[in-house]
């Protein structure tokens, strides 16, 4: 393990992980969305055991199973491995049977007998109760016959930026980890989700820590734009020209994406934050921006004074 990797328990697991995790979808599914191949995916996935993160997030929809399972091999005892399968496919809700096919190709895929966290991926609030009355008992099932560990559940952050999906299925207390979209433009899992995982002792894995309002100066005017236009935001508190320039030019922040990966890494309740890449270089960054301090409590405040009534972003 590198020195300076930080390594946390997930909630109820009792499994030690690293405070950086690797993505393996996204826009760049491990540069396989922009067109490179099964091994330079291997590759990210290998420098990312070298940096020090021992999970690493999958799933079947994403198309990188194969990838990490080749770059695995061999270090499978050190790597804690999460995938996931869609409750929803093409011809609607998944069966228990169907669901099962799916871990067995992910099983396949991945090159293990079992998985450290498997997810319902991308649940949404109508969709729950059938999640749980049908499939968490086939993940139970599954987990006794130790081709699982733990049952995690992921929100479909795009479509659900209040977390209302979450808020049903936590005080149900049915899965041990969870996968939450929290950023410094939409922090409402602080007060909707962090306090019942704390609660339950649940398990977090924090996605859209950066997506492309954060990246992308023309996608942060738009959805600053309609923060206004919603009153969730005051535009006479901000610079419209350069909007964040008060983090990005800041003394202590290398940049807008280190700051935002900082504003996560430290909040009360977040255990792993996942990035995603489909470089080598661009992942040693991200993973220096996850390792580096917390931001200064005088630029949290301000952020949190400027968004922390937004529940309706996503930052993609």
């Amino acid at each position: 393990m590198s020195e300076s990797m930080k390594r946390v328990q997930l909630g109820r697991t009792n499994v030690e992980v690293s405070v950086a995790g690797l993505g393996c979808g996204g826009y760049s599914r491990l540069g396989m969305a922009t067109g490179h191949g099964e091994a330079h995916a291997s590759d990210i996935v290998r420098h990312a055991l070298d940096l020090g993160i021992n999970f690493i997030d999958t799933a079947r929809a994403y198309g990188t199973e194969s990838a990490v399972g080749a770059a695995i091999k061999g270090r499978r005892d050190s790597v804690v491995l999460s995938s996931k399968a869609l409750p929803r496919g093409r011809n609607g809700l998944l069966s228990a049977a169907a669901l099962t096919q799916s871990l067995e190709k992910s099983l396949a895929r991945l090159g293990t007998d079992c998985i450290d966290v498997f997810h319902l991926h991308g649940v949404e609030l109508a969709d729950y109760p059938y999640c749980r009355d049908e499939l968490v008992p086939e993940l139970l099932r599954q987990r006794d016959l130790g081709k699982i560990r733990f049952l995690g559940i992921t929100e479909r952050f795009s479509a659900d930026t209040a977390h209302a999906m979450l808020g049903a299925a936590l005080p149900e207390n049915h899965f041990d980890v969870i996968m939450v979209g929290f950023n410094l433009l939409n922090p409402a899992a602080r007060h909707r989700v962090f306090p019942l995982t704390l609660e339950y002792h649940v398990g977090t894995l924090i996605m859209f820590a950066v997506r492309r309002a954060l990246s992308q100066p023309d996608a942060l005017a738009k959805a600053l734009d309609g923060l206004i236009a919603s009153g969730q935001i005051d535009s006479s508190a901000f610079d419209a020209s350069d909007p964040l320039a008060f983090v990005a030019d800041h003394p202590e922040v290398r940049s807008l994406v280190e700051a935002a990966y900082r504003y996560c890494r430290y909040e009360p309740g977040a255990h792993v934050v996942l990035t995603g890449t489909g470089s080598i270089d661009h992942l040693t960054e991200n993973v220096a921006s996850i390792l580096a301090p917390a931001l200064p409590d005088a630029l949290l405040d301000r952020l949190n004074s400027l968004f922390g009534a937004v529940d309706s972003l996503s930052g993609n």
